[in-house]
């Protein structure tokens, strides 16, 4: 027997087993006690370090037993999340669903407008070894079951990786501070103009990304942070079902003799290119998607995958590119959610850089996309106002789709800079030189040519990011519209038709009105749709009216692309038109005025006016290949056409007639998108 043999074989007589459950406790401890002290040292400690290590097993293992647990535990979706990372799934909402139809829901896909709780992974219980592919959709938090279909490991080496914190750098500005997931403009020129030089090193990548490639970039993102694809329902009634054919017969003429080229030449039979980067195909890929052409668009969106080169050795426009490729590639991306077009709005982005590196920061006119430079025009020393004024819709939505500050910082500088010159009751010349970043002295004031879009821009930049009451673009804005009241606007003398004028040398009244003015009425009805002053609604209708007198007055009922007024009683016509301006290059600045009242108001009265310039349209634009502007709309019997199909045609014209037609006034919901000068539309977000 051991020592202990007697103590562990232990016997309670009668009398203790009667005794209190008091008295028998403490015999038991003091009996335990005992046995314990008379154990060997080297037994007693053997047997704590086998207790301690039991506990410590057990402090170790009992989370990942219960992280164990809980991963099998599905979320509304039926997807493996666990803890924190559950919760985080859930707050971002559901996925988009391919089976359900809507009509233009908002975009609520993009990384900017994601918290960063939310693309961040939750911590991890205990520390592991990274591993970087596995990292890298950790950052963007792609769900399991909605990655690409596993491949085999030797695949994956493909990838180049990139470091979790490099990634999370371009999604999240600021990874400490969650209030600050949108981009933020810089206030030192001088960074900015370093991040283009570097920026401008390799067109292909992610501006201040260390390298990243724009192709690294677009595989991170998965569905979560893809807009959510809209779907439309196609034409719903005849007028709309002759707005598609109209369509589709500029695109068979386009495909069969312009395939590839920026405009079709109809008449000859042939193309006619600006800047070599398949202009019509672009600005027409939204036009395609809202009517329901999906053969078309699909046939398009291959050719912008498999053909569309930027590094064309010639000179463009930095406000054409802009308004018609870059907003076209922006807007198909949000309808589509197809990050081919999200790719190519990056790298165009990068090669537009150069125009901002002027002495002012007001942006060069021209750049050469190959050679990445840039230049004033060769024919002045100066840029149109409106041109540098009307890129920012479409810089910003790239800055807020990246969470590159810097698309968005050298646009916005363009604003800051405008708004602290000197105007004429808020009225701008219409000519900004970009050396000095001042307006050419005497210049014209117009709301037409070279001065138009940057009074729509002031308001639609304030829309697009959330219409808040503290925004310069407003109050710029407005004090503008005060202008044209008191500066631009008249009555002719007998038929009162309501007008907008121009100062010539910035002082001298000239009653002529461009065609291009006759956006204003229903830009004019959407910020009173905002909240701006009644006032502003009243000369949307007048002039409305006055923009349609100008078609229906004419024998062919096309508008001329210049018109004038009468001053005096002594005049013949209220409303007459010079032979030079008596061309209409099928515009679509008066149709999509009333796009807007229809949308707006849903009063049908304007889709009337509408179908009366459609079918004149109709009439006397249509040839056999397509749809061709006219040199003269006072004569039915010599209309003299011009031989040219505008991208614009299929862009914005017929885009916006197709709408108007529509039964249903939101089927593009101006709650949700606004539409940039070239009808491409955009989300708009919350700031």
């Amino acid at each position: 027997m051991s020592e202990k043999s007697d103590h562990i074989t232990l016997t309670l007589n009668e009398s203790s087993s009667s005794s209190s459950s008091a008295g028998l406790s403490g015999s038991r401890n003091k009996s335990l006690r005992r046995s314990w002290n008379q154990l060997p040292r080297c037994q007693r400690n053997l047997i704590i370090l086998i207790i301690a290590a039991m506990c410590i097993s057990f402090v170790f293992l009992l989370p990942s037993d219960i992280v164990a647990k809980n991963a099998v535990n599905l979320d509304t979706n039926g997807l493996p999340f666990s803890g924190q990372a559950a919760v985080r799934r859930n707050n971002l909402g559901e996925g988009h669903s391919d089976d359900k139809v809507i009509s233009s829901q908002g975009n609520a896909g993009d990384l900017s407008h994601t918290n960063l709780e939310n693309i961040l992974p939750a911590p991890a219980p205990q520390k592991q070894e990274p591993q970087p592919q596995s990292d890298i959709e950790n950052v963007v938090n792609i769900p399991q079951t909605q990655r690409e279909p596993q491949q085999p490991q030797q695949e994956h080496l493909n990838i180049k990786p990139i470091e979790t914190a490099q990634l999370a750098s371009i999604l999240n500005n600021d990874l400490n501070n969650e209030n600050n997931i949108n981009p933020k403009h810089s206030n030192n020129p001088d960074e900015d103009r370093t991040s283009i030089e570097a920026a401008l090193q390799d067109p292909t990548a992610l501006p201040a990304s260390n390298g990243v490639t724009i192709e690294e970039f677009l595989g991170r993102i998965d569905l979560k942070h893809l807009p959510q694809k809209q779907h439309f329902h196609g034409p719903n009634n005849e007028r709309q079902e002759a707005v598609v054919n109209a369509f589709r017969h500029s695109w068979e003429g386009y495909k069969k003799y312009a395939w590839g080229h920026d405009n079709l030449k109809p008449i000859s039979e042939s193309s006619y290119d600006w800047f070599g980067l398949g202009l019509t195909i672009i600005d027409s890929l939204d036009t395609m998607y809202i009517m329901g052409l999906e053969d078309e668009f699909v046939e398009a969106r291959n050719w912008v995958n498999e053909f569309l080169n930027f590094d064309v050795n010639r000179d463009v426009n930095l406000f054409e590119v802009t308004i018609r490729i870059l907003g076209g590639l922006l807007s198909a991306y949000h309808l589509s959610a197809d990050k081919v077009f999200l790719k190519k709005s990056i790298e165009l982005g990068n090669r537009l850089l150069p125009c901002f590196l002027s002495p002012s920061g007001i942006p060069y006119s021209d750049v050469n996309l190959a050679a990445l430079s840039a230049h004033a025009p060769k024919w002045s020393p100066d840029s149109s106002t409106s041109e540098v004024t009307t890129i920012q819709l479409e810089f910003r939505d790239l800055s807020r789709l990246t969470n590159v500050t810097l698309y968005e910082s050298v646009a916005h500088r363009v604003n800051e800079k405008v708004h602290a010159l000197e105007k004429n009751n808020g009225l701008v010349p219409i000519f900004i030189n970009a050396n000095t970043g001042t307006f050419r002295n005497y210049a014209t004031i117009s709301l037409g040519a070279r001065g138009d879009s940057y009074y729509e821009y002031l308001v639609k930049q304030w829309i697009q990011t959330g219409h808040k009451g503290n925004d310069f673009l407003v109050s710029d804005y407005i004090q503008a519209i005060d202008g044209v009241f008191s500066q631009l606007l008249k009555r002719t003398p007998k038929e009162n038709h309501v007008y907008i004028g121009e100062l010539i040398n910035g002082k001298e009244f000239k009653p002529k009105m461009d065609h291009l003015t006759c956006y204003l009425p229903g830009t004019l009805l959407l910020g009173h749709h905002y909240g701006m002053p009644d006032s502003h609604l009243l000369l949307a209708k007048d002039l409305l009216e006055t923009c349609y007198q100008t078609y229906m007055k004419q024998p062919t009922q096309l508008a001329p692309e210049i018109s004038y007024f009468a001053l005096t009683e002594s005049e013949e016509l209220d409303i007459y038109v010079k032979p030079n301006d008596a061309h209409n290059l099928l515009r679509p600045e008066f149709v999509e005025s009333l796009y807007y009242f229809y949308a707006l108001t849903g009063n049908r009265t304007y889709q009337d006016m509408g179908w009366n310039i459609f079918q004149a349209f109709e009439k006397y634009t249509k040839v056999a290949h397509g749809y061709s502007s006219i040199g003269n709309v006072k004569n039915i019997f010599n209309t003299r056409p011009r031989d040219m199909m505008e991208s614009f045609w299929l862009g914005e014209t017929l885009k916006y007639f197709y709408l108007l037609f529509s039964n249903n006034p939101k089927e593009i919901d101006l709650e949700k998108w606004v539409f940039n000068t070239e009808a491409h539309p955009l989300p708009i977000r919350e700031n």
